[in-house]
């Protein structure tokens, strides 16, 4: 089948940029995708949509891919850590093992990342990633089997619902807390040089960051010893009175001392609070340490993602 990049039709298949009048196409995959459990993103603001590619067969979308930079390496990092830029393909559920359609879409999701790629601080290698829920064979097998990605990492979604009592968790009277809105960007950016300490190869950057602290209700929980922020976590709501935690860590010093536990106590009163009747979050799957807290907690495994990479460049 001849494919047109572009809005000019040479045969029965068109890719081209998202635009506004495709939001009912747009509407029709969601559901059929969503409908099939799988990890779907939506197009976001007009902004984006360079980003965002949609394949047409005899006027309907039967597939819709996006790139989007996720972490962006600051100054100062390991010479081996590497900027992550992730890759969504999704086509209707009948068409996922369609790896003439995924191919065509994908190459041109391929060309766009390296666009952003050259939008990134050269000290730094970049990864396209990409993740995917485990139940989604289909297409995990065309990015491993004919895109050449490879597993980088398997992480848990998991799981608890905020109608059950959140107990009284103390902490330490030497230990003080805060609701921290940092609204400013000194305090941005102190908040980054802490995150990147805990997640070296992967830091957050200001970008995501600043994505997260758009969402409603969105706050940051932190732990402090006198006036040095020894823990922290994010905490917002998300569409259907769902909360999200995010970015939960305690410095190496002061681990195994109960913080942890009292940030994700402290993160779900907060949410409740806010009127969210269930909470999320993620773990590595191999990090079993975290899992076995998140479960101390009342979390529950939901939903195991895969996820894999390609060196760009």
């Amino acid at each position: 089948m001849s494919v047109k990049v572009g809005d000019i039709q040479l045969s029965n298949r068109i890719i081209r940029n998202f635009k506004q009048g495709d939001m009912p196409w747009l509407g029709e995959l969601y559901q059929a995708v969503s409908a099939e459990h799988a990890l779907f993103w939506w197009v976001g603001d007009q902004e984006n949509w360079d980003n965002v590619f949609c394949a047409f067969e005899d006027g309907k979308m039967v597939a819709k891919g996006q790139v989007g930079i996720i972490n962006i390496v600051p100054s100062g990092c390991e010479p081996g850590c590497k900027h992550h830029i992730y890759v969504n393909l999704k086509a209707l559920p009948e068409r996922e093992r369609d790896y003439d359609l995924l191919g065509e879409l994908y190459k041109v999701l391929y060309e766009r990342a390296f666009v952003l790629m050259k939008t990134l601080p050269e000290t730094y290698g970049t990864y396209l990633c990409v993740g995917n829920y485990a139940h989604e064979i289909g297409n995990n097998n065309f990015f491993t089997e004919k895109a050449g990605f490879r597993p980088l990492e398997n992480l848990y979604s998991m799981k608890r619902s905020l109608e059950e009592p959140i107990p009284d968790f103390p902490l330490e009277d030497r230990y003080r807390h805060r609701l921290w809105k940092m609204e400013h960007a000194e305090e941005e950016a102190t908040y980054l040089k802490l995150e990147a300490e805990i997640w070296p190869e992967t830091p957050l950057g200001l970008e995501r960051l600043r994505e997260y602290k758009a969402n409603p209700n969105w706050i940051a929980l932190n732990v402090l010893d006198g006036d040095t922020v020894i823990g922290s976590t994010m905490a917002w709501l998300e569409e259907g009175n769902k909360g999200v935690i995010e970015d939960v860590f305690v410095r190496e010093p002061w681990r195994q001392r109960g913080i942890a536990k009292y940030l994700l106590y402290h993160a779900m009163s907060y949410l409740q609070d806010h009127g969210a009747a269930s909470v999320r979050l993620q773990v590595k799957a191999a990090n079993e340490t975290a899992l076995s807290l998140y479960q101390s907690v009342g979390f529950a495994k939901d939903q195991e993602e895969y996820r894999f990479y390609l060196p760009l460049g």
